[in-house]
């Protein structure tokens, strides 16, 4: 059996990670409405663009990150 802690750490991993990776595609469409469109600059703006490949890289870096950060044991 499980420790009620152990249940409660790795299940506010799971939301953490999901988290990351919504936040990373949030990060990447409001970067594509920068760039693109006129939401919020008429005609768009070019900082659009880093910001997308900004919320790439962290919705796909990110989770990927935290389960190497959080591996057990630790690779030696």
């Amino acid at each position: 059996m499980t420790e009620p802690q152990d249940v409660a750490m790795w299940r506010n991993r799971f939301v953490i990670i999901q988290l990351s990776r919504i936040g990373g595609t949030v990060v990447a469409l409001l970067g594509i409405l920068l760039w693109q469109a006129d939401t919020f600059v008429q005609g768009g703006h070019i900082a659009g663009f880093p910001l997308a490949l900004a919320g790439l890289a962290i919705s796909f870096g990110a989770p990927v990150w935290l389960a190497r950060r959080w591996r057990t044991p630790p690779p030696e």
